[in-house]
């Protein structure tokens, strides 16, 4: 069954939000990395971004994580606040990801296709026919 999140992305300023977010809910980040961490087969990891965060996750109950991410440099400029917030799906089966992010993405536009990832994961991003963005994934080993 799948578990949905809340995803937020930062032009630069995701650590800041995040330290603030960990002074008020507490606990520890479960997850922290930054783009300079990127494996460089990966392609995607430019010098101006190197500090920045690329992907961070904070539990805030036993059922919700609040993940975030800053923006790289090629697609700072479609950055809006406003626009920075995504639903992340986290499906318990590969098949459940391929249902959930065809079904959720006709009619929208597909940013990145479900594919396997340099991170482990089956990962893919859209944006729905609403105006809604969406993220769908899928763990083999969690």
């Amino acid at each position: 069954m799948a578990t949905v999140n809340i995803y937020l992305t930062y032009n630069g300023n995701c650590e800041a939000a995040f330290n603030f977010y960990r002074s008020v809910f507490g606990g520890e980040f479960s997850f922290f990395s930054r783009f300079k961490d990127m494996p460089s087969e990966s392609g995607t990891s430019k010098t101006e971004d190197a500090e920045k965060i690329m992907h961070v996750c904070l539990p805030i109950s036993k059922e919700t994580m609040l993940m975030a991410s800053d923006v790289g440099s090629e697609w700072a400029a479609q950055f809006k606040e406003g626009n920075n917030c995504a639903i992340s799906i986290n499906a318990g089966s590969r098949e459940e990801a391929d249902r959930l992010f065809n079904g959720l993405s006709a009619g929208g536009q597909v940013t990145m296709p479900i594919d396997n990832t340099f991170w482990g994961a089956y990962f893919g991003m859209f944006t729905d026919r609403f105006g809604v963005n969406w993220m769908v994934n899928f763990d083999a080993q969690p």
